[in-house]
């Protein structure tokens, strides 16, 4: 089996369907979305009846989801332009968008499988935390009950092992340092990025985001899992960026939410 996971997409389209069809190009039969459909960008809207007419096997929601689908209007914790997006963002869903988007699950294991999704950590997945290190990595795989936890909300590439035995004191959870986007000019970076499953570890993999990066890296990432090599596969898709932030800039849209998307940050 094939998984596409996809997370973090905010209503980018361009980004979206690039990555869709890669997905087709690899042969990819099931669909796991980690959140954030929406918020940011100019296509929610198109953006979620993509992808819920893909064989979706599970999805769960997002804080972006989780306001743009509720009557909360506060929304605290949101910097300015984040809030105007999910203001505009509820104006341009139809009611029974909104529905679905309320209807999803905060985290899923995924049936028949090893894997658990959630946007933010397996602990409080309410409280939209993020995990960054070692320490926030460490109490995830506390809450983690499958060999593979996918999250996403920090838009961030980063993954962890967590080994089933240890010697002399040494920290069973390590960062895979390789599935950072490595430093360098973008033209000779890699496309993609493997983690190999060992039988009997456990991992925690951020996919990175669709639609708005913010490692400096301004693609669209997401994975592949297939369940037979056990490979995880974190692809770099280039998109029509210009595209995308002429969107933003017509739907008036903060302006800013426009530049980031070319700087990846």
């Amino acid at each position: 089996m094939k998984y596409a996971i996809l997370s973090d997409i905010h209503a980018n389209l361009e980004a979206l369907t690039v990555v869709l069809g890669k997905c087709k190009e690899e042969g990819v039969e099931q669909y796991i979305c980690l959140g954030d459909l929406v918020g940011y960008n100019a296509n929610p809207s198109e953006c979620l009846d993509l992808i819920r007419s893909l064989d979706l096997v599970a999805c769960v929601k997002g804080n972006h989801d989780e306001y743009a689908s509720s009557d909360d209007e506060e929304m605290v914790g949101f910097n300015p332009h984040a809030k105007e997006a999910v203001l505009w963002t509820k104006a341009h869903l139809s009611e029974e968008q909104r529905n679905w988007l309320a209807s999803l699950p905060m985290k899923k294991t995924v049936k028949g499988s090893n894997i658990t999704i959630v946007h933010a950590t397996l602990d409080s997945p309410d409280a939209w935390g993020y995990i960054f290190d070692i320490h926030h990595a460490t109490d995830n795989f506390s809450y983690q009950f499958t060999q593979l936890c996918f999250c996403g909300h920090s838009h961030v590439p980063i993954a962890f092992s967590k080994k089933p035995l240890t010697m002399g004191g040494e920290n069973p959870v390590q960062e895979i340092a390789d599935w950072r986007t490595p430093q360098g000019a973008p033209e000779d970076l890699p496309d993609h990025m493997d983690i190999t499953l060992e039988r009997g570890w456990k991992y925690l993999i951020n996919i990175g985001s669709v639609g708005q990066a913010r490692n400096r890296d301004p693609v669209a990432s997401f994975a592949i899992y297939d369940t037979e090599t056990r490979v995880v596969r974190r692809y770099r898709m280039p998109y029509d960026i210009p595209a995308s932030q002429a969107k933003i800039v017509a739907s008036g849209l903060p302006e800013r939410l426009a530049l980031r998307l070319e700087r990846g940050n």
